[in-house]
């Protein structure tokens, strides 16, 4: 249950904010908690400045757990939405479903490509080391991209070409090649963070 104020570190109210949730389901409970995550993902859509519900469902059976990534439009809203009646009564129904309780960890804005696999989520590094980092992602990505799309897409629309290219950017860039480039740079983003292991 949600008990404690999130800690959470923005400087605007008005930041769009992620909320990423995690749930480790007991083995077995599989089929209830994907009903149970359809209904709550239902009633949340409901509250104001809702932008969006996603999972990430578990590759190890033996050990499921579901990574729910929820987003709001500011702070606010989601502070409101995660300590209102309807979700506390979702999460009592969720208890009998998993192992432990909930993990919420908050990012907003460039944070989210800025977190390391099999993790804790931590504090963002500096913005400039995120910009930096972020501008060789975009440099190398995009031009490869378009010299690959050119071809397929010149016959196309303007903008339905545009729109297809920067979709397909923004997800290399968000699944592939973000988390590959802060792996590599983690010790200088992450310098004063507790050793990350050998990987």
């Amino acid at each position: 249950m949600f008990d404690e104020p999130l800690a959470i570190n923005i400087s605007k109210e008005s930041c769009p904010v992620t909320a990423v949730i995690s749930h480790v389901v007991r083995p077995g409970r599989e089929q209830g908690y994907e009903a149970w995550f359809h209904g709550i993902a239902a009633d949340a859509r409901k509250f104001k400045g809702h932008l969006g519900v996603s999972t990430i469902r578990p590759q190890d059976h033996a050990h499921p757990e579901y990574v729910v990534i929820l987003k709001f439009d500011c702070y606010g809203n989601l502070k409101t939405w995660l300590e209102s009646d309807i979700r506390r009564e979702w999460i009592e129904r969720l208890q009998p479903l998993i192992e432990k309780p909930e993990d919420i960890q908050t990012l907003t804005g460039l944070e989210t490509w800025f977190t390391l696999s099999n993790k804790p989520i931590m504090s963002p590094p500096p913005r400039y080391k995120m910009v930096l980092v972020s501008w060789l992602g975009v440099f190398f990505t995009l031009p490869q991209l378009n010299r690959l799309l050119v071809p397929l897409l010149s016959g196309l629309p303007v903008l339905l070409n545009q729109l297809i290219s920067t979709g397909l950017g923004v997800a290399l860039l968000t699944y592939v090649i973000m988390p590959r480039l802060t792996q590599l740079f983690r010790k200088w983003l992450y310098p004063s963070s507790v050793t990350f292991g050998s990987k």
